[in-house]
C-alpha cells in the first residue's frame, strides 16, 4: 500500500481512504439518522418537508403563499491550506457560493447572509480580508450580509488558524418548489461542471498532497491555486434553464459526492445513471483519484468527479437546457429502479 508523502502513518486502502485521512462518512450519515431520529417527536407548525434536505423550510408568517430556506454550512480543511498560504478571501466566496447552491436545490433566492469566524488570535487584517471575500460573492447575489459572530478561542484554535461557517436564509414561492415525486424514467440529467474540489474532500486531498508541493507547478499554475480553486455559484445558469425547462429535481453535489447527494433528491421507484464519459474530471482530481489508488465507489462518494450540480428535466426539454448554460451537459439519464438496485449507479472508465 503506497503511504501519503507527508503522513507516513497514511495508508491508501481501497474504500477507505478518506477514513484512513480522518473523515468517516458513514459517521456522519450515522449522526444525520440519529438527529433525525431525535427531532421526529415534535415539529413546528409551519416547517415544511422537503426531499434532500440541502435545506430546510418554513413557511412565511402571513403568507402562505411562500417560504423561506435556510442552511448552515463551513468551508472545511479548505481554510488550513488558505491560513497556510496566507489567501483568505478565497474561503469567505467559497461559503457564500456553497450556501447560496444549496437553497437554490429548492429553488430559493437568498435574502440574507450571517457569517461566523472562529480565531485562534485575533488579526483585524485576515478577519477583513475573509469576510470582504463573503462581502463581495453577496453583493453579487444581491444577498443583504446582514451580521456575523468572530470568535477569538485561543487553546481550541492554533494561533494561525481558523474556521469559518455560515448561514444563508432566502425566499421561495411553495407553487415554485421543485417536485422530485415528478421524476420519471426517460428524464435527463443535466450536469454543471466543477472546477475542482469545491468545499469537499480536502482532508484526503492534504494527505495525498504535501505541503511542499503547493507551490509547484500544476495544470498551468500551482497544486495551491487548483486546491483553493473558487467554489462557483451555480445561481445564474440554474435560473437560466429554469426559463427554458421544467425542472423536476437538483442536487448540489458536496460531502458525499454523486453517489449520495443525488440519491437523496430521488423518489424511491427510480434511479439515477451517469456515465462519466460525457463529461471532464478536472485535472486536480484525477490526480487525487491517481495518487489514492481510489476505487470507483470511494471516488464517487468523496469528490465531486467534475460535476458541481445537476438538474434533472423531460428529455424534451435537455437541448435547451444545454444552451442556456454554456457548460453544461447530460451526463445522465433516470430509469425505473428494481428491488434492491442502487439509487444512483456511475458508469466509469476503468481507468482515470
Amino acid at each position: 500500500m503506497a503511504k501519503s508523502p507527508d503522513n507516513p502513518r497514511f495508508e491508501q486502502s481501497s474504500g477507505d481512504s478518506y477514513a484512513r485521512a480522518g473523515v468517516d462518512v458513514d459517521a456522519a450519515n450515522a449522526a444525520v439518522a440519529r438527529y433525525r431520529q431525535m427531532l421526529s417527536g415534535w415539529r413546528h407548525a409551519d416547517q415544511l418537508d422537503v426531499i434532500g434536505g440541502f435545506a430546510g423550510l418554513f413557511r412565511l408568517p402571513g403568507d402562505p403563499g411562500r417560504a423561506l430556506a435556510a442552511s448552515t454550512d463551513g468551508v472545511g480543511t479548505k481554510v488550513l491550506i488558505a491560513a497556510e498560504l496566507g489567501r483568505y478571501r478565497s474561503v469567505g466566496t467559497d461559503l457564500v457560493n456553497h450556501c447560496v447552491n444549496d437553497i437554490l436545490v429548492l429553488n430559493a433566492s437568498p435574502l440574507f447572509f450571517l457569517d461566523y469566524l472562529a480565531v485562534g488570535k485575533l488579526d483585524p487584517d485576515v478577519a477583513a480580508e475573509i469576510v470582504r471575500g463573503c462581502a463581495d460573492a453577496c453583493r453579487r447575489h444581491e444577498c443583504a450580509l446582514l451580521g456575523g459572530e468572530t470568535a477569538e478561542m485561543p487553546g481550541v484554535y492554533a494561533e494561525r488558524h481558523f474556521d469559518l461557517a455560515g448561514t444563508i436564509v432566502g425566499l421561495v414561492d411553495v407553487a415554485a418548489l421543485p417536485n422530485p415525486r415528478e421524476v420519471e424514467p426517460g428524464d435527463a440529467i443535466v450536469g454543471l461542471p466543477a472546477v475542482g474540489l469545491h468545499t469537499n474532500g480536502y482532508s484526503l486531498a492534504r494527505a495525498l498532497i504535501a505541503r511542499d508541493e503547493w507551490n509547484r507547478s500544476f495544470d498551468g499554475g500551482t497544486y495551491a491555486d487548483a486546491l483553493l480553486a473558487e467554489h462557483p455559484s451555480y445561481y445564474r445558469d440554474v435560473r437560466a434553464i429554469e426559463a427554458v425547462a421544467k425542472v423536476k429535481s437538483m442536487a448540489h453535489i458536496t460531502g458525499g459526492g454523486l453517489l449520495e447527494n443525488v440519491a437523496r433528491t430521488l423518489p424511491e421507484n427510480v434511479r439515477a445513471v451517469f456515465e462519466q464519459s460525457r463529461w471532464s474530471v478536472p485535472p486536480l482530481v484525477d490526480e487525487l483519484v491517481r495518487r489514492g489508488d481510489l476505487d470507483t465507489v470511494e471516488r464517487y462518494r468523496v469528490f465531486n468527479m467534475g460535476i458541481g450540480y445537476t438538474l434533472i428535466v423531460p428529455l424534451r426539454d435537455a437541448a435547451a437546457a444545454l444552451e442556456a448554460a454554456p457548460g453544461a451537459k447530460v451526463v445522465g439519464w433516470i430509469e425505473e429502479r428494481g428491488g434492491d438496485e442502487p439509487r444512483v449507479t456511475v458508469h466509469a472508465p476503468r481507468e482515470q
